[in-house]
């Protein structure tokens, strides 16, 4: 809710409070009246006239709060957007045949699988695989991450 609705909305209670306390403080001095054998001298008519300044000074209080709300500046809200980065696709072109032959493998399987695995695919040695793995590596093109006596190798995204 914005300040002005609140400060609006507290004002109207602070003039319904001032309502209420007029009406109570008239039927007050009429029951003293018809009660009091002291006449205009009896002090329960001061004991009105202090219940009546207090009750009017909270409701005072009460609609300067009202007023300061109305006419008080919201706080600015500070709004965050985030910007996404496109994707760009990974430009494999500068690749040689057995290197996109891995690029094409690891596209194939869900991006990453078990080195020994793309030896046997590929009919490749355990040298020329680790070779070729290092070659892409450097490329930063995949990432071997160590799973017990194997390797998975995963593309990088």
């Amino acid at each position: 809710m914005e300040n002005k609705t609140v400060g609006w909305i507290i004002t109207g209670i602070a003039v319904l409070m001032a309502v209420i306390v007029w009406i109570f403080n008239n039927a007050l001095k009429r029951i003293v009246g018809d009660t009091c054998t002291h006449g205009d001298s009896c002090s329960m008519y001061d004991t009105i006239a202090i219940q009546t300044w207090v009750s009017l000074a909270i409701v005072g209080v009460v609609l300067i709060i009202g007023i300061v709300l109305m006419f008080v500046k919201p706080k600015e809200k500070i709004i965050v957007k985030t910007i996404k980065e496109k994707k760009k696709k990974k430009d494999y072109s500068g690749l040689d045949r057995r290197e996109k032959e891995v690029v094409d493998l690891l596209l194939n399987e869900g991006n990453a699988m078990f080195q020994a695995d793309l030896m046997e695919k590929l009919n490749i040695g355990k040298v020329g695989v680790t070779r070729l793995l290092d070659k892409l590596e450097s490329k930063q093109i995949i990432e071997r991450k160590r799973r017990g006596m194997n390797n998975m190798v995963v593309l990088k995204d």
